[in-house]
């Protein structure tokens, strides 16, 4: 029976952990093990971990702080099975997660179309503060941007996250390991496309996503997505598609937009409208209107945020030519 390794890198999140450990408790299929690997914490999780080692087939690293992407090499290095699955430390999954993927897996192989690389959505759960469940409708909406990333529309090729991804240790053998920069997971399912791997998309594989905690720290989030889709292009020219112009382009048409106004007053109506929208998608998907609010804000904060990354990144990387040093770094950086 194919084994998975649940890795999973951790830093300063101990409370978060444990409502991880604890559904991951609840699997009803146990074939798999968890590789906790804490990055240098100051505030380790090793307490939660001792916790739940009886009821889980666990195993706890301590590093020093390297980064996410060395968390993630040092702890596929220590595994023990013959698929990955990547989880962030903020994530909760429902109980069914492993016997879901297990089921995927071996009716796609049963098909002779084996996956050696899926990606599965993120949602909100019910125990999610309102902020959370807002931030997940801007990160997850078709009114957003967010709505590609969970497969729900097609405007480019599926690219897994590591809040819900996985290989298998062939891929990892070719491919080698992630490399330490934003957009790291990115980075690491093209080089799995490019290795001759179809990465897909396994809808029913989802987990429940925290994500960041208010709007201020989502802001920071987003706006460094956005700067390092400009690094993606350097390190994959022809990589970006429209999608990804779409908040700069948001950016700059609803400035202008905001300021002709002044004066021509009807220019501000298709801007209420989107924010109508806005309003009523994120109502309507967390069943408050106090919530939809905050969804609306946190939308704002998603399009703004990630576009004024992008076209700062583009105007210093790409029009200024200050980017090539970095994506000849990273280039060099060994990905294992």
């Amino acid at each position: 029976m194919r084994l998975f390794s649940i890795i999973v890198p951790v830093y300063n999140r101990p409370d978060e952990v444990a409502d991880l450990l604890e559904s991951l408790a609840r699997q009803t299929d146990s074939g798999f093990e968890i590789v906790l690997v804490e990055d240098g914490s100051t505030v380790p999780c090793r307490e939660q971990a001792d916790a739940y080692a009886p009821r889980l087939s666990l195993q706890y690293f301590f590093k020093s702080n390297e980064g996410r992407s060395i968390a993630r090499n040092y702890g596929m290095e220590r595994a023990r099975g013959d698929f990955f699955v990547f989880v962030d430390s903020d994530c909760i999954l429902p109980e069914d997660y492993v016997a879901s993927l297990r089921l995927a897996l071996d009716r796609a192989e049963a098909a002779g179309e084996p996956v050696e690389c899926f990606g599965g959505p993120d949602d909100a759960h019910e125990s999610f503060t309102p902020t959370q469940k807002a931030i997940n409708f801007a990160m997850t909406s078709f009114l957003t941007t967010g709505g590609i990333r969970g497969g729900k529309v097609s405007m480019e090729k599926f690219v897994p996250r590591t809040f819900n991804m996985g290989f298998s240790r062939e891929v990892y053998d070719r491919v080698g390991g992630f490399r330490e920069m934003f957009s790291e997971d990115i980075d690491m399912s093209t080089r799995i496309r490019l290795a001759g791997f179809s990465p897909r998309l396994l809808r029913d594989v989802r987990v429940f996503h925290k994500r960041r905690g208010d709007l201020r720290k989502f802001w920071r989030q987003v706006h460094v997505f956005g700067m390092s889709r400009i690094t993606l292009q350097l390190l994959y020219p022809g990589s970006m598609k429209a999608v990804h112009w779409a908040p700069a382009l948001f950016v700059i048409g609803s400035s202008a937009l905001l300021i002709a106004g002044i004066w021509w007053h009807w220019l501000w109506i298709p801007l209420a409208l989107y924010l109508l929208l806005l309003l009523a998608g994120g109502t309507m998907q967390t069943g408050s209107l106090a919530t939809g609010f905050r969804a609306l804000a946190a939308s704002m904060v998603q399009l703004w945020g990630y576009g004024t990354g992008f076209i700062r990144a583009y105007v210093w990387k790409i029009l200024l030519r200050h980017g090539r040093n970095e994506a000849q770094e990273i280039e060099m950086r060994r990905g294992k």
